[in-house]
C-alpha cells in the first residue's frame, strides 16, 4: 500500500468512551484515518453508505439494529468495506451469525490496541483474524463437532417459538405486531435472537427452518 494512501475506519459503538479511545489510537497512526463514528446500527449503515470506509470496527450490541443485522446491511450499502467485529462476547450466538452476515474479522475488546490496528491493515488486505475462542469454535464447526441443529423448543423462548410460526406462516413483521399487540420494533429484536440462536441468516431461512422442524404444518 502507498505511505499516502490512508486506510479509512468507521467506529460503531454505543459507548462514547470506546469510540473515543479507539479514535485516539488509531489518531496516531500515519496509515490511518477514522473518517465517522456511529452509535447504532441505523447510524453505521447511513455513514457507510456516505463515506463507504476501508474497514468498519462493529459493537454487536446497541439500541436499536443491532451489529449483526447491520453486518448484514453494510454488505449491501458498502461491499467495498471489511468489518471487523469488535466485542466482548464470544459465544456462538453472537459469533456464527456475525460471521454469516459478512463480517471478516472477530476479536474481542480486551485486545490490545497496537494488535487492532494491525487487525485493520489485514482486513483491508482481505485477511480475516479471529481471536483463539472465536478461531476453536469454528473450527469444530468445521469438522462437524458442534450439536446438530439446535433445537427450538430449547433455544427459543415461548414468544420467539410464537414469533417463529407467523414468520414461516408468511406475516410481515407489520403483521406479526398487530397479531400478537406488540411493537414493530420488538418483533425485529424477537426476529434477531431467533436468527442468533438458531445460526440462521435471514427470516428466509427462519421460515424454512420452521418448516423443517414441524413447528408449522400445512393444512
Amino acid at each position: 500500500m502507498p505511505e499516502t494512501e490512508l486506510i479509512t475506519i468507521l467506529i460503531a459503538d454505543d459507548h462514547a468512551i470506546v469510540r473515543e479511545g479507539i479514535r485516539a489510537f488509531f489518531a496516531i497512526q500515519p496509515d490511518c484515518s477514522v473518517v465517522g463514528e456511529a452509535e447504532s446500527g441505523e447510524d453505521a449503515v447511513r455513514l457507510a453508505a456516505e463515506l463507504v470506509p476501508d474497514v468498519i470496527l462493529m459493537d454487536l450490541m446497541m439500541p436499536g439494529m443491532d451489529g449483526v443485522e447491520a453486518t448484514r446491511r453494510l454488505k449491501q450499502v458498502s461491499p467495498h468495506s471489511q468489518i471487523i467485529v469488535l466485542t466482548s462476547f464470544h459465544d456462538d450466538e453472537h459469533i456464527f451469525p456475525a460471521l454469516r452476515a459478512g463480517a471478516l474479522s472477530y476479536i474481542l475488546k480486551s485486545i490490545p490496541p497496537d494488535e487492532l490496528v494491525e487487525v485493520a491493515r489485514k482486513a483491508v488486505r482481505g485477511e480475516s483474524v479471529l481471536h483463539p475462542r472465536v478461531a476453536a469454535r469454528v473450527v469444530r464447526e468445521l469438522r462437524g463437532t458442534r450439536s446438530e441443529a439446535p433445537n427450538p423448543f430449547v433455544e427459543l423462548s415461548e414468544r420467539e417459538l410464537e414469533v417463529l410460526r407467523l414468520i414461516a406462516g408468511g406475516l410481515s413483521n407489520t403483521e406479526i405486531a398487530a397479531r400478537l399487540t406488540i411493537s414493530e420494533k420488538t418483533v425485529k429484536g424477537h426476529l434477531s435472537n431467533i436468527l442468533s440462536k438458531l445460526h440462521l441468516m435471514d427470516r428466509t431461512q427462519a421460515a424454512v427452518f420452521a418448516w423443517q422442524q414441524g413447528l408449522i404444518h400445512r393444512d
